[in-house]
């Protein structure tokens, strides 16, 4: 899983490097304060999140085979959040993905 998430990140941080040209940055609000981010950090906070989601699972599945007081549940809600923050970064990249595609596809 480590690996997939690795190679979206180096795609989209990729595609984030020749587009910041054009894109000085994103614009998010926190609260009362409002402050500006790249989109390239954006997606590697992101993808950093779901890395530690997923280590998160990992030891929490170690604990319990191990018997180091992690119940089941707690391993089963470990990886299960991982899995979905996963499947949310893996469906965020394919519609990037498709819209390059279209934007590519267009004739000018």
């Amino acid at each position: 899983m480590q690996t997939a998430v690795a190679a979206t990140a180096n795609a989209v941080g990729a595609g984030a490097q020749a587009t910041s040209q054009y894109a000085k940055g994103t614009s998010i609000t926190t609260g009362t304060a409002s402050q500006t981010a790249p989109f390239g950090s954006l997606v590697n906070d992101a993808i950093a999140s779901v890395n530690a989601m997923e280590t998160q699972a990992r030891t929490a599945v170690d604990g319990m085979m191990t018997g180091s007081g992690v119940d089941v549940h707690e391993a089963m809600i470990s990886m299960q959040k991982a899995d979905m923050a996963f499947e949310l970064a893996l469906a965020v990249r394919n519609k990037a993905v498709q819209a390059y595609q279209s934007v590519m596809g267009m004739q000018f």
